[in-house]
């Protein structure tokens, strides 16, 4: 057997890198993938193939070329486009914006919408994609409140009102909990953002793919997303939907070539072209292209059913085993398919490396990005294990996974 442990591992984050090669054949150990909500794997069947034929047979530009290939990869983003507004109930394919990820959009739209004097609101369970932009922009007179979420990650919603000031001008949350696998009320927030003529900017990146989303149903001003999460797709591509009114009122964070007006050397004010300055990643949107195929042909119903019997099996293995805690709602209708644990006894680093090392069980150790969320449910500075199964995981991996765990801690120490 051929093992390859690579890790990294952070004093006060307690964080692991790993990567496992098997020789092929060996059948001395398993290899159970439980690290989704970082990063998706396998990815959706033909998403590498689609990527392989975009850069083999087709590997043109878009809006710059006029020739028939040139035309194929223009079909193929509008394609992309259009099925992105499918998924989350909205018209406007050109306010379907893709950058290289969450975070680009997340730092395009938090820094077009808040200015100096600004104040704005977010939970208390963010990522550091919303946390850090939000603190850069602190040092230019921005401020910015907590919404408080419950020791299980529930917003409290019943706070918002109150904490609203007259200079506040937006709500900018996750919809669902990297750390506790919490959902938090999209709707609900949307009905105090349009009361109180607040913009309402949305991290989708744990949930776009395996929860239903209604951008419009919801009062969603803005949706950033990353394809290579729950859209089961590569990373690199990502990007935000974005209302009329919004796209409307922020200034591009980039400028450069698009294609389009090259006569002017202002930034084109038309959408996409207006947060789409450069060549974009075309081999992305093409791999992303197929995941969305895949989703859609499969049914975001269908994929939210199967992760929540996954993580129904986890839980309730995880619910007997002695002395560890279970972080996150215990209501299976308020969570995704996460679950992190903090072990009382054992150290959750020692843990997580053993569970890869002696199992082939790969998790996610330490603080996730998302150090606020860990002090929201007093998981800080220690971290959680975090367990995420994806639509392609099983039954039987949950069974294994508890039974190896199980053998972890009840080890004399």
């Amino acid at each position: 057997m051929d093992i390859i442990v690579k890790c990294v591992c952070s004093i006060v984050q307690l964080q692991y890198t790993v990567q496992i090669r098997f020789t092929e054949g060996s059948g001395k150990m398993r290899d159970v993938y439980l690290d989704n909500a970082a990063t998706s794997f396998p990815k959706a069947p033909g998403v590498g193939e689609a990527i392989k034929n975009f850069v083999e047979k087709s590997a043109t530009n878009i809006n710059r070329s006029g020739y028939n290939v040139g035309f194929t990869a223009e079909e193929l983003v509008f394609e992309t486009r259009e099925m992105i507004c499918d998924l989350v109930n909205f018209t406007k394919t050109e306010n379907i914006i893709f950058t290289v990820n969450a975070t680009t959009g997340l730092n395009i739209l938090i820094k077009g919408v808040l200015k100096p004097g600004d104040h704005c609101l977010v939970s208390s369970v963010e990522h550091n994609a919303v946390m850090r932009p939000l603190n850069q922009i602190s040092q230019i007179g921005v401020e910015c409140t907590r919404i408080p979420c419950d020791s299980k990650g529930k917003l409290d919603v019943a706070t918002i009102p109150k904490l609203i000031k007259s200079n506040t001008k937006a709500i900018i949350m996750t919809h669902a909990s990297n750390v506790t696998g919490t959902i938090l009320p999209l709707k609900e927030v949307g009905q105090i953002c349009a009361k109180s003529d607040l913009y309402f900017i949305v991290d989708g990146s744990q949930t776009l793919g395996s929860l239903p989303i209604n951008f419009t149903d919801a009062g969603i001003h803005a949706l950033a997303f990353t394809g290579h999460k729950s859209l089961l797709g590569p990373q690199g591509i990502g990007g935000f939907v974005v209302s009329p009114i919004l796209a409307d009122k922020i200034e591009p964070l980039i400028c450069g070539g698009t294609g389009s007006l090259s006569e002017r050397e202002e930034q084109p004010m038309i959408l996409p072209d207006k947060f789409e300055a450069g060549t974009i990643n075309l081999p992305g949107i093409a791999g992303l292209h197929q995941a969305l195929k895949f989703i859609m042909q499969t049914g975001i119903d269908a994929i939210r059913l199967h992760e929540l019997e996954l993580t129904q099996a986890l839980l309730g293995g995880l619910k007997a085993l002695p002395n560890i805690r279970i972080i996150g709602s215990s209501e299976m209708k308020e969570r995704t398919s996460l679950i992190s644990i903090d072990c009382l006894k054992h150290d959750n680093a020692d843990v997580a490396y053993t569970l890869q090392k002696e199992y082939g069980i790969r998790t996610r150790c330490g603080l996730h990005c998302a150090p606020a969320a860990h002090k929201t449910v007093d998981t800080f500075p220690q971290g959680t294990i975090r367990f995420s199964p994806g639509y392609f995981n099983t039954k039987k991996e949950m069974d294994y996974t508890i039974s190896s765990l199980q053998k972890i801690l009840t080890e004399p120490l």
